[in-house]
């Protein structure tokens, strides 16, 4: 997926927007507040929701070190930027919707916080072909099924407003995404197999693994029992392969690692696979919170606040 990065980064610049632009106060919010039952489940949707931005706002923040020129790098810097604004939005409409007491945050489930510390502590020694590949199968599974299952489940026209600027947002970032993951496919495969072997054996990145497995089946489990038809997730998940199998996209072996496994994630029959992965998670709910480093200081640019 070729494109010219200079025109993407002008139409990123002229597509800025501001939680300032949308009216929070705008009827429609008893649409979700006056639905009890709707109301119980979105709160730790949106909540999940808001931390996933921040995953690939920091995601974004560690591939700007990593670009190849200066186009690649500063529109991997607007990007961040907008992961959380997206995020700040999303707190916005859990403010409308009375789920947040004052300047309260909501904390994330554990998983999230494990890759969250992970990315804090390790992303930014991570090579772009690891983070290039990771980064548009969390957009593209997470970020896209999640965001569809709540507009498919929520009337209230201000959700609507704000997810209409976010997915004009999330279609360039795709855009993006996928040019990168084709461009990490040139070169000699033999070359690029070699580099994908000796980066899976850095111990910082079988660490993160072991954050990201049991993230990854936490999420497919609660958005199935939030009611996301399955077969909508599955067709995200295998999304990111149809796109991604280019003529150099799959030579890039971190592309097929990751399509792989998408595949392995949505099939619940795998025991071999789930089994472990479904130890870790119970295991995580009982990890000592006394070990968690401290939330990252952009914790704190984390707000409702519509001046922002």
């Amino acid at each position: 997926m070729q494109l010219n990065t200079e025109v993407m980064l002008a139409k990123i610049k002229d597509s800025q927007w501001a939680l300032a632009d949308i009216d929070w106060d705008a009827p429609g919010a008893e649409l979700v507040t006056e639905n009890p039952e709707l109301y119980a489940k979105l709160k730790p949707f949106m909540a999940d929701l808001m931390w996933i931005e921040h995953v690939g706002a920091r995601g974004f923040a560690a591939m700007a070190k990593k670009a190849p020129d200066d186009t690649l790098k500063e529109i991997y810097t607007y990007f961040h930027a907008e992961e959380q604004r997206h995020a700040n939005a999303e707190l916005a409409l859990m403010k409308r919707w009375g789920m947040l007491d004052g300047d309260e945050l909501p904390e994330p489930n554990i998983n999230i916080r494990l890759v969250v510390d992970w990315l804090d502590t390790y992303a930014d020694d991570q090579p772009l072909a690891v983070l290039g590949s990771v980064i548009p199968m969390l957009e593209i599974a997470l970020d896209g099924a999640l965001c569809k299952f709540l507009l498919e489940t929520v009337d209230d026209p201000v959700c609507h407003e704000a997810f209409k600027k976010i997915n004009a947002d999330e279609a360039r970032h795709l855009g993006i995404d996928f040019h990168v993951l084709e461009m990490l496919g040139h070169g000699p495969i033999y070359r690029n197999g070699i580099k994908a072997v000796g980066t899976a054996l850095n111990p910082k990145l079988l660490i993160g693994f072991l954050a990201y497995l049991p993230l990854l089946n936490r999420m497919r489990d609660n958005v199935i029992s939030l009611g996301l038809p399955e077969e909508k997730l599955t067709g995200a998940m295998r999304k990111y392969k149809k796109i991604g199998n280019t003529k150099y996209g799959r030579r890039n072996p971190w592309f097929q690692v990751i399509a792989h496994h998408g595949e392995i994630v949505i099939n619940r029959g795998n025991h071999f696979y789930h089994r472990p992965v479904d130890a870790l998670v119970k295991l995580s709910d009982h990890y000592p919170r006394r070990l968690l480093r401290p939330l990252p200081t952009w914790f704190k640019q984390l707000t409702w606040r519509p001046t922002v």
